[in-house]
């Protein structure tokens, strides 16, 4: 693990998807480090910015969380999420819901 200084913009989308991903699955960071074969603490300074996870710990993380590597670092990815779901509910449900009443 690399200490660092400053959080770069990168890290900061990784940490927001990091913690999305990891509330949305119900998991702790205790569980998470757990599955990763690391400290409880290393999740929490990997969480707070104090540390930069490797490659090897990135990919553990998001196997973890059932995720692509590449997913912890997209912009605004829990944005995107409760976007599209909301779309699937506003839009596309009652459109199935209709077809099902008239089709079946």
């Amino acid at each position: 693990m690399l200490k660092i200084g400053n959080v770069s913009d990168l890290q900061e989308e990784f940490i927001k998807n990091l913690k999305y991903y990891r509330n949305e699955k119900k998991i702790s960071q205790e569980k998470l480090a757990e599955s990763c074969d690391c400290a409880t603490g290393t999740i929490g300074c990997i969480e707070c910015g104090r540390t930069l996870p490797s490659f090897e710990m990135i990919d553990k993380i998001a196997s973890a969380l059932g995720v692509h590597p590449a997913d912890l670092f997209l912009r605004n990815a829990s944005s995107t999420v409760r976007n599209t779901k909301s779309v699937l509910k506003t839009k596309l449900l009652p459109q199935i819901e209709d077809f099902i009443e008239k089709e079946l």
